[in-house]
């Protein structure tokens, strides 16, 4: 009868070796899988979202930019109006 420790040795080497080969492929069908929705995402014509961030980043500034801008056209315009009357 074989030794229980090389029994049990073998079996813990075996057990480990599976372990490799399932994480190994773990990581390629992971692999696959991002592959292929990054396929799918690409046909749809839809935006990660990172690139939506970036983007309602850059509308909030621009509209807030647009607002200042409003402003000063509205206090230019009231200048206007009052050196105009002012002439008159």
């Amino acid at each position: 009868m074989p030794d229980p420790k090389k029994m049990f040795g073998d079996a813990s080497k075996a057990a480990g070796s599976a372990f490799s080969v399932f994480s190994g492929i773990k990581e390629e069908i992971s692999g696959i899988v991002k592959g292929r929705v990054d396929e799918v995402l690409s046909t749809l014509h839809l935006v990660r979202r990172e690139e939506f961030e970036i983007i309602t980043e850059i509308a909030s500034r621009t509209r807030s930019a647009q607002e200042k801008l409003e402003e000063q056209v509205e206090k230019l315009e009231e200048r206007l109006a009052a050196l105009e009357g002012k002439q008159k």
